[in-house]
């Protein structure tokens, strides 16, 4: 016999969230604990977030790493979810714990989220008018996919690899795999 889910609204999500020492995502009533980080995910996230945070600067655009949440709205459900790291640069994207208007997301791929870092947030991330790229980076492999908008709001994927270089579109940044991977993995 199943033991029934508690369904919390997103009020009672924010108050857990707020009292808890782990981070947990929120999809439509059922909250989800995050798996901790590895060294390779942590140096990434900062190798990027050193090169664009310089880049945006004197710009409205604004990024985040890992504790800002993202709200996505798909049919009637709520979703929070923690990115790796986001950038927004609409003015009126101003919530304390949350963004709601990002233009780029990236997320580095580990064991525990893969799965759902490359299957389900793509299509709900997709339903945020304002993102224009949704980036996927390995952590065991040099190996970079990226989503991107066009002008027709179709998504097309490319994969880019060692040779390769991820070039962001909306903030018009060019980012080595050298960059990207800089004492996480041996290039």
């Amino acid at each position: 016999m199943h033991s029934p889910v508690n369904f919390l609204t997103v009020e009672e999500y924010f108050q857990l969230e707020q009292k808890s020492e782990i981070r947990h995502e929120y999809v439509d009533g059922e909250v989800f604990a995050m798996a901790g980080a590895s060294e390779e995910h942590n140096l990434i996230v900062t190798n990027i977030i050193a090169l664009l945070r310089p880049h945006l600067r004197g710009t409205p655009c604004r990024a985040f790493v890992s504790d800002m949440k993202v709200q996505v709205k798909v049919q009637k459900a709520d979703i929070f979810y923690y990115p790796d790291l986001l950038v927004t640069c609409d003015p009126n994207d101003r919530e304390k714990y949350f963004k709601t208007r990002p233009i780029l997301i990236v997320e580095v791929l580990s064991n525990s989220n893969k799965t759902t870092d490359k299957r389900e947030k793509p299509i709900n991330y997709q339903s945020i008018d304002s993102l224009q790229e949704y980036v996927l980076v390995s952590q065991d492999e040099i190996k970079v996919e990226v989503y991107r908008q066009d002008a027709q709001e179709n998504w097309s994927l490319t994969i880019l690899g060692k040779e390769d270089q991820l070039h962001l579109d909306f903030i018009d940044l060019t980012l080595t795999m050298a960059e990207i991977y800089e004492d996480a993995i041996a290039l």
